[in-house]
């Protein structure tokens, strides 16, 4: 809902400067979206009349004028533009006066003739305006006026955010009343008083469904002249409430539809055929709407129709078949109440929106009709005349209004506060409540134009928004605190994400609503988990692996030119198990670009596979993770590994695959990583060891191997064995080359040894070298000599 300061100052003015207006209105819950200034600064700017106009003597192109500007001697002045002439009324800036931008106004001479100002177009004062050259006034413009008065350009356009609970407040009248009830200053709404019937001459109006119509009022008005301008003062409101002006009769309702919050639509009468008949549509039934398009209904659509045919979507828009025109002579004025939930959904539904189903929608006052009629009619005839009939009026179903107790006590208790009866009562009665005493709070009956008041929760709400929420005691929260176990078997979850940050990796939150070609490209998922109702065409499905968000927000960094990412993910995948769906709790990371940031200190390296294999490794620490050759739909087939914790699998590591590289247009393959949360709580007990004092023992094997015996599994093997002493046993060396049979390679081993009691001799470490040896012949390896 967007409106003019100033307007909303003629029906309610607390005294407020604009920023504490805005401020008062969103602490009561219509936040301000955005306020604009009508114009920009400036200064010095008066109501001119040209006097007086010549060719300048050395320029084509311009002329020497003499203007009043109400000093009671003419300025003259040189201007360029050409729709100057005697007798017109333009704004003239004065030497002195500040323009937009800083521009300032000094006497000068334009090719030799002295100017002594300048006269102004819309565009130089920052004001909308269509005409090419100056901005030309009215005739009866007061000349010597400041224009910044003239055209109320002191003035600014506030757009609320109105929450759907709220469309009472979807016109100004329920703005205004909001600011009155909010700090008590008087609200002066225009008279309306009942218009003169003139015309004897009615359209019957039937109802044929009461319950989505629950009150349809029309009237005949004869012999407008539909070529009346409109009033510059409601072309102004309409601007600044973000419509242009059309015609008269159009931007009258438009009018109402800002003023009252109710929705108006006006008839060619000459195109309709007999009485109005309000019904759904039928099967089959078309309607060209005035937006051009013909749309096919269904049968829950409301329609306007005469006797023959629909000739409006009843709170929607109205059709073509049946709209105003330039040669419209006489016209047939709507105003009704239209059920809510007779029009939900209908506008969406054919692809389109209007200001009149936005407000149907959410709930019109339904005894609004004829107070809004009548100052249509009232504004129709002053300003394009005619004569208007009796109001036809059909009633049906109407909502009823069913009190709410709230209870004082409950009220205090839930904000924290200790109001008096009286004072809630007094609170009720500046909303425009009944509120009528019973026992122990009060019996609220809400009015006509709040849809929202339905529990006692509503009611505490509105105290505490007329109260104001900065009025409230912000008392801490008293209670016994004590604190959580947090047992040795369990890491910390913010240990765990302070351990990935430490690894300069960024966290990000991405949505679990993604796109079905993410769950094919990055988890072969052909049959992901579908939303009944996704919100985009591209957050159709539920995500399986976090691998997809992690990309897409690649993609988005690279776009910004960042040549450095690193990303981490702490969420749940959705995976389909039978009928039951499980959602685990995942972490994974993505690195991209240099191994490290761009430094002098060390030449630039991309990142590979091992980086962030490191990661994993100082992620899972103090526990030692293995790493086995694997593959998966997202990853490379050669740089791809299973993450194992004591033999079981708990993630996956590797380079993204060439062929999802291309197609996200990646200059380059990033590293990721993926792990089952769980997994990575779980720990084992701290256990006291005694440090040895002792010198260990190092004993050094190159076993010569076939290419294909992996590193890891003799490693493992090794492990396996559990030799009394070892400390550790490692990989510090892969040979290829000159020495070694083509097909070989020689995987140097380290073993320490070390005892808490004692020196080992060499007849302690001989049966380790023995079985290490052993072991490593039962996989084909034999001692490099």
């Amino acid at each position: 809902m967007k409106f003019s300061e100033n307007w909303l100052k003629s029906w309610v003015n607390p005294g407020l400067s604009t920023e504490q207006l805005n401020y008062l209105l969103t602490m009561a819950g219509l936040e301000v979206e955005s306020c604009e200034p009508a114009a920009p600064a400036f200064s010095g700017v008066v109501i001119a009349e040209v006097k007086t106009v010549r060719k300048h003597e050395n320029a084509d192109r311009l002329r020497v004028t003499e203007v009043d500007v109400g000093t009671g001697e003419l300025v003259q002045i040189v201007c360029g533009a050409p729709n100057v002439a005697e007798g017109v009324k333009v704004p003239c800036a004065l030497p002195g006066a500040v323009l937009p931008g800083d521009f300032k106004i000094k006497p000068t001479k334009m090719r030799g003739v002295p100017s002594n100002g300048m006269l102004c177009s819309g565009k130089e004062l920052g004001v909308p305006d269509e005409v090419d050259g100056l901005l030309l006034l009215p005739a009866d413009a007061p000349v010597g006026a400041s224009i910044r008065d003239y055209l109320d350009l002191d003035d600014h356009s506030i757009e609320l955010k109105i929450t759907p609970n709220r469309a009472d407040c979807l016109g100004m009248r329920g703005i205004a009343r909001e600011v009155a009830a909010l700090t008590g200053a008087p609200l002066t709404a225009p008279a309306l008083p009942a218009v003169a019937v003139t015309l004897d001459e009615r359209r019957a109006v039937t109802l044929r469904a009461d319950a989505a119509c629950g009150r349809y009022l029309g009237r005949v008005i004869r012999g407008v002249n539909q070529a009346a301008p409109t009033p510059d003062w409601m072309k102004t409101r309409l601007a600044r409430a973000g419509l242009r002006s059309i015609s008269a009769i159009v931007d009258v309702t438009n009018y109402i539809l800002l003023e009252q919050g109710q929705p108006l639509h006006a008839f060619d009468l000459a195109r309709l055929q007999g009485g109005i008949v309000v019904r759904m549509a039928e099967q089959g039934e078309t309607l060209t709407l005035l937006n051009g398009k013909e749309q096919a209904l269904d049968a829950d659509m409301l329609v306007i129709a005469d006797e023959h045919k629909a000739v409006a979507l009843a709170g929607v828009m109205g059709g073509a078949n049946s709209e105003v025109s330039d040669s419209t002579q006489d016209v047939f004025l709507e105003s009704a109440y239209f059920a809510p939930e007779a029009i939900a959904g209908r506008a969406r539904r054919l692809g389109f929106s209007s200001d009149a189903s936005f407000r149907y929608e959410r709930g019109v006052d339904f005894t609004l009709q004829a107070e809004a009629m009548e100052r249509a009619t009232a504004l129709i005839l002053d300003i394009c005349g005619g004569q208007a009939g009796p109001v036809t009026e059909a009633v049906g179903q109407l909502p009823a209004r069913a009190p709410v107790k709230v209870r004082v006590a409950r009220v205090n208790q839930v904000l924290g506060l200790q109001l008096s009866a009286d004072d809630m009562a007094a609170m009720f009665a500046r909303l425009g409540f009944v509120a009528q005493a019973d026992g122990e709070g009060f019996l609220v009956t809400p009015p006509s134009f709040r849809f929202d008041i339905a529990i006692e929760e509503d009611l505490i709400e509105e105290v505490a928004r007329l109260h104001g929420y900065d009025n409230i005691p912000s008392d801490a929260p008293q209670a016994r605190a004590r604190m959580l176990a947090q047992p040795e078997t369990l890491t910390p979850r913010g240990e765990l994400r302070r351990r990935v940050a430490a690894r300069d990796y960024q966290e990000i939150v991405s949505y679990a609503f993604v796109d079905s070609a993410w769950e094919q490209d990055f988890a072969a998922n052909a049959a992901p988990i579908k939303l009944i109702n996704p919100i985009a065409s591209q957050m159709s499905v539920m995500r399986s692996t976090l691998f997809g968000g992690l990309v897409d927000t690649l993609v988005s960094n690279l776009n910004r030119k960042q040549a450095r990412v690193r990303l981490f993910e702490i969420a749940r995948v959705f995976l389909k198990r039978g009928e039951a769906v499980e959602q685990p709790e995942r972490v994974a990371g993505l690195a991209y670009g240099g191994r490290l940031p761009e430094q002098w200190g060390a030449k630039s390296e991309r990142v590979d596979f091992y980086d962030v294999k490191a990661d994993v490794e100082a992620l899972l620490a103090p526990r030692v993770a293995e790493f086995r050759k694997a593959s998966h739909p997202a990853l490379h087939p050669g740089r791809t590994a299973d993450v194992l914790l004591d033999g079981v699998v708990i993630g996956v590591l590797g380079e993204l695959h060439p062929q999802w590289v291309q197609k996200y247009d990646l200059p380059a393959a990033p590293v990721l990583f993926e792990l089952d949360f769980a997994a990575l709580l779980a720990r084992q007990p701290v256990a006291a060891q005694p440090v040895s004092r002792l010198q260990p023992v190092r004993r050094d094997f190159a076993f010569v191997v076939d290419e294909s015996v992996e590193a890891g599994a003799l490693l493992a093997a090794f492990e396996a064995l559990n030799l009394p002493a070892v400390t550790g046993i490692g990989l510090f060396d892969v040979y290829r080359g000159k020495g070694l049979e083509e097909g070989k390679k020689s995987l140097a081993f380290k073993v320490l040894m070390q005892d808490t009691a004692k020196t080992l001799t060499d007849a302690d470490v001989e049966p380790v070298v023995q079985a290490v040896v052993a072991c490593a012949a039962q996989h084909g390896a034999h001692l490099r000599l």
